[in-house]
């Protein structure tokens, strides 16, 4: 789940990016589906990670072994349940950023479990992204979730993360560059400005807050004038938001694919730039980024 949104002034053009994909977040407790002695699923997590390691089809396995999280063995035995998927994830409480579930039927013994769920779905086990698991055995059956879990950086991490969005948008005002039909020269270097990355920082937190997603705030403000209310003098202002991502390079790389966003990049028009990020788990999208570019005057 990931959306962005880009917006300009001085340039009388701006993108609003809408909507995103609603997503419920429920405290459902499924200590109902607990065992009170959980069984030991370490012989067949270690027998999954030797078959992941091999790979398939001449490609090389993940070097990042699979890790049990409980809470998708929770998961897992809310689907031998009858639960789908997604449900079974909101249930026990498991934000993931993708998820997949295997079922085996008729195998008994690690190994055979393990070599069952490789040549069934090769491609899922070997996936590094799906990097936490989850089990259930009943009888002679086993259900497996793997997840890529929603993991976004911490808030002791915000100043390289800004680092790294001014890096990787340097990177690209180097060299020209096509943002949809319009075309960009190489431009200069920008740097980073404190009261721009305040101003990134507050509409970040906002909407992780009060979970929405837009160039407006809830006062109706616009990125000109949170600048300006900022003490930012500035002669062109301009904004580019997303959510849902969990890396800088992510963001940006999102940003550079999309014309609106591009176009902010790699203005001319901008010396300078403050970037943030806020998370709330229990919004739609988790996570909020804000980028705000400016020149003084």
């Amino acid at each position: 789940m990931k959306f962005v949104g880009t917006m300009m002034k001085a340039h009388g053009a701006w993108r609003r990016a809408a909507g995103y994909l609603a997503l419920a977040v429920l405290a459902a407790t499924v200590q109902a589906h607990a065992q009170p002695n959980a069984p030991d699923h370490q012989p067949l997590l270690r027998a999954l990670n030797a078959a992941r390691q091999q790979g398939c089809d001449d490609r090389p396995g993940p070097a990042t072994p699979l890790r049990e999280n409980t809470r998708l063995s929770s998961a897992a035995a809310l689907i031998a349940g009858g639960r789908k998927l997604g449900d079974a994830l909101q249930a026990s409480g498991y934000r993931a950023v993708r998820a997949a579930q295997i079922t085996l039927r008729g195998y008994s013994g690690p190994a055979e479990l393990a070599q069952a769920a490789v040549d069934s779905s090769c491609s899922t086990v070997t996936e590094g992204e799906l990097a936490e698991a989850g089990f259930h055995q009943r009888g002679t059956q086993t259900w497996i979730v793997l997840a890529a879990p929603f993991s976004p950086p911490g808030a002791a991490q915000a100043g390289d993360v800004q680092a790294r969005v001014l890096a990787l948008v340097n990177e690209a005002r180097t060299r020209p560059r096509r943002c949809g039909n319009d075309s960009f020269a190489a431009a200069r270097p920008l740097r980073l400005n404190a009261t721009l990355h305040g101003v990134a920082d507050a509409h970040a937190a906002d909407m992780a807050r009060h979970n929405y997603f837009s160039h407006s705030g809830r006062d109706g403000s616009r990125v000109a004038e949170r600048a300006s209310r900022a003490g930012y003098p500035w002669r062109a202002i301009g904004e580019n938001i997303a959510a849902g991502q969990m890396q800088a390079d992510a963001v940006v790389q999102g940003w550079l694919n999309s014309p609106g966003h591009c176009a902010n990049i790699m203005s001319p028009a901008y010396t300078e730039m403050g970037a943030a990020f806020a998370v709330n788990n229990k919004t739609s999208a988790g996570i909020y980024w804000v980028q705000v570019f400016g020149a003084a005057r």
